[in-house]
């Protein structure tokens, strides 16, 4: 069960700058996620879309500013101990996983944060749940397949079961739709959109580059460019074909067409 109640601060930035070489990545960021929202981030590449995210991931640090998470304070916690009660989803990840481990045995290695089954012991309840969340994800006939053996939604979708293993209190996605084909990606959508029903406290944050690709239960959003701040809020006030033209520095013409929306 999730323990941030509805409508409270789960997470929060103020004023956040990032610096990397010599580089001005985010500047000035304010934002906030309470449970129960849904945002997306959108922007081009090189707007500093990860880097926020991997900054509220708790796998980079500011340069200045404040960060506050599930009631916590940036500097004032043991971050391995608090990522534990973070989903965090990236492209990264399934990089780093072994090609030939079992389907079943990637998702159980998500309640220690680990890659292989041997750093840790796992109970029967673990391996149970671990094959519980398969099934939430469509990928309960695939538990005992090789990772590598699966197609690329279908390994996102077995990430995002990783992900889900510790029960976490808030769910960051970096690009979980980044190369999958059509199919691949409406699965996922539809996956995201069936989590949000089953956990409508638990808060999502996804980073994407397409608007139809947020999923139709997706309640606020986040644009970015150039490090900066476009445009933050309600989903239905904010996802303009102004907002987005300013935002992608181009003409864009946005509609919504059974809750979904579509740029051109």
């Amino acid at each position: 069960m999730n323990k941030s109640s509805s409508n409270s601060p789960v997470f929060g930035m103020n004023n956040v700058c990032f610096i990397k070489d010599g580089n001005d990545i985010l500047s000035n960021i304010n934002w906030t996620v309470n449970a129960g929202e849904r945002w997306t981030i959108l922007g081009l590449n090189g707007s500093g879309k990860t880097s926020l995210l991997r900054l509220a991931a708790l796998y980079l640090h500011p340069s200045s500013g404040g960060i506050k998470i599930l009631d916590n304070e940036l500097g004032k916690f043991d971050v391995r101990t608090l990522r534990k009660r973070i989903g965090f989803s990236s492209q990264a990840v399934v990089d780093m996983i072994r090609p030939n481990i079992k389907t079943s045995e990637v998702v159980v290695t998500g309640l220690h944060a680990a890659l292989e089954t041997w750093w840790d012991s796992y109970t029967d309840s673990d391996i149970a749940r671990a094959t519980a969340l398969l099934q939430t994800v469509g990928m309960g006939d695939k538990a005992d397949r090789v990772f590598n053996s699966l197609s690329a939604g279908e390994r996102q979708r077995v990430l995002l079961a990783r992900t889900l293993m510790t029960e976490p209190e808030i769910l960051l996605l970096d690009e979980p739709t980044a190369g999958l084909d059509f199919v691949g990606r409406e699965q996922l959508i539809a996956t995201l959109d069936k989590l949000s029903i089953e956990k409508p406290n638990l808060p999502m944050v996804m980073v994407t580059h397409h608007t139809e690709e947020i999923p139709t239960n997706f309640t606020h959003c986040l644009m970015i460019k150039n490090g900066a701040v476009v445009a933050s809020g309600p989903i239905d006030e904010i996802l303009t074909s102004e907002n987005l033209s300013e935002c992608y520095d181009t003409q864009v013409e946005i509609t919504k067409k059974d809750n979904r929306w579509y740029s051109l």
